[in-house]
């Protein structure tokens, strides 16, 4: 038992946890490990706070791209609108305008008309005085011609105008 090699590996290993245990190697080991796990867990602590933070920022900027979507929606909705009421607004305008040159142009033909019917009463009545005294200077002489002509004509032009 003494000879085997193993009996002395093994009386050699408990001498050496032996010298360990007094030295406090054990101890620092025990406290070295200790220390990386405080570390491991404070970076697990940390990620942990990161992937929240992450988390609520893209929380954050997901509700921001919503509202912004919403933003835009209604942006386009309101001139869509307003494009509608302007075009609306315009066609009355030029519905109005269309109208108002309409009348002013009956007005105007209108009063073309009457002028022209007033032109020719004014030249049937210059005619038909020009034929009256042109018969009646060569039917009747004298003073009583010139009278009746002048009173005629006064007639007549006061008549047809």
């Amino acid at each position: 038992m003494f000879f085997d090699p193993e009996t002395w590996v093994a009386v050699a290993f408990v001498i050496l946890m032996i010298v360990f245990g007094y030295l406090g190697v054990f101890q620092k080991a025990m406290a070295a490990l200790d220390h990386r796990a405080d570390r491991i867990k404070a970076e697990l602590d940390d990620a942990t706070r990161l992937k929240q933070e992450a988390a609520k920022v893209l929380a954050d900027y997901k509700a921001r791209t919503a509202s912004a979507e919403r933003e835009a929606a209604d942006i386009i909705a309101n001139a869509k609108s307003e494009a509608e009421r302007i075009a609306t607004e315009a066609k009355a305008k030029v519905e109005d305008f269309v109208a108002r040159r309409t009348k002013t142009a009956e007005s105007k033909i209108a009063l073309a008309e009457a002028q022209a019917v007033a032109d020719v009463r004014a030249a049937a009545a210059e005619a038909a005085v020009q034929a009256a005294s042109t018969i009646l200077s060569q039917s009747v002489k004298g003073k009583v011609a010139d009278d009746l002509l002048a009173k005629g004509i006064t007639e007549v032009r006061q008549k047809l105008n």
